[in-house]
């Protein structure tokens, strides 16, 4: 792995690869180009560190760009986990929550179909980072809940999506 150093570029697309390394650069966040098609990257979210990974396809011009938690589900857990998984899965628009079955770990998926010329622009490649951190973050409470609280998947679900009002 090597760290990464580009320039920003917003009037022009770019390598889906290199636009999402150009844009970790930008906001402070170290990432490491595993290969041509491949990087990772970690950023402290609201509730906890996140590790995210693109990978690129370009036989079919698909990016897949992942947020993990490092949220491991116990055996135990399993049932609950993918009983909150449906529920959180039917609150997205883009993406979607999954259990990895190699390593039992939870993460967020999002696939981009990106246009014939596999190029990505400034604006969708902030849209979904964006889009992850924040659906990660959105969530992680109901996971917690269910994982280490012992809560059934929709008390979890609804004791998560609660917004407080006002400020402290």
């Amino acid at each position: 792995m090597r760290p990464r150093e580009p320039e920003l570029n917003d009037d022009q697309d770019a390598a889906p690869i290199e636009m999402l390394a150009a844009l970790f650069e930008a906001r402070g966040w170290e990432c490491f180009i595993i290969s041509d098609d491949e990087l990772t990257a970690e950023v402290q979210g609201s509730w906890a560190k996140y590790q995210l990974r693109a990978i690129w396809r370009s036989s079919d011009n698909v990016l897949q760009f992942l947020c993990l938690p490092d949220i491991r589900v116990a055996d135990d857990k399993r049932p609950r986990a993918y009983e909150l998984l449906s529920l959180v899965n039917e609150q997205m628009w883009l993406g979607h929550f999954d259990i990895w079955s190699n390593g039992d770990v939870l993460l967020y998926r999002h696939g981009a179909l990106l246009g014939d010329d596999g190029m990505l622009s400034l604006d969708q490649a902030q849209a979904l980072v964006e889009n992850a951190i924040e659906e990660c973050d959105r969530f992680y409470p109901a996971f917690q809940f269910v994982l280490w609280g012992d809560k059934r998947p929709r008390e979890a679900l609804e004791a998560a999506m609660v917004d407080v009002g006002g400020e402290a």
